[in-house]
């Protein structure tokens, strides 16, 4: 089943890329890397999800957080090469999670992103990844995740 088939399945629409918040560029190929900046529970420009988790926000939270964060990623996957097929594998996702002291379940919220991406590409999903708690990320957002992705040659 191809990825666009797959996101109809699970009832995904992908949005159109936000604009960049800050003085960066969405998305950066270096041949068959593509280097996708830092995304996050963004819907139509706005943060829709805000807060630490362990305060603020519950895991459970924190993971439809980061799913939507890497919804928006595949977002810019494509807005970059055009189509989710020429993603030849997810290479390492880089998570940050606004963490209150204390939290010690970064790599259950990250769950929310890595999962989605295998729902979508299967193997090619799989990745390596860091779960990274932090003190604060930009707008108060509770997640941000980053990924290195290899993608085939237009044909």
């Amino acid at each position: 089943m191809t990825p666009t088939a797959r996101l109809k399945e699970l009832g995904i629409e992908l949005p159109k890329v936000s604009a960049p918040l800050a003085a960066y560029v969405p998305t950066r190929l270096m041949g068959n890397a593509l280097y996708i900046s830092g995304q996050g529970p963004i819907i139509d420009g706005r943060i829709v999800a805000r807060g630490k988790l362990g305060r603020d926000m519950t895991v459970e939270e924190g993971i439809a957080a980061a799913r939507l964060s890497a919804i928006n990623a595949l977002a810019a996957i494509v807005s970059a090469v055009g189509d989710l097929d020429r993603v030849t594998q997810i290479v390492k996702l880089n998570g940050y999670v606004n963490s209150d002291d204390g939290f010690e379940q970064q790599h259950l919220v990250m769950n929310g992103a890595s999962e989605l991406l295998v729902d979508v590409l299967g193997d090619r999903g799989r990745h390596a990844r860091a779960a990274v708690g932090t003190n604060s990320l930009p707008m108060g957002m509770p997640v941000e995740i980053e990924l290195v992705v290899e993608v085939s040659d237009a044909s």
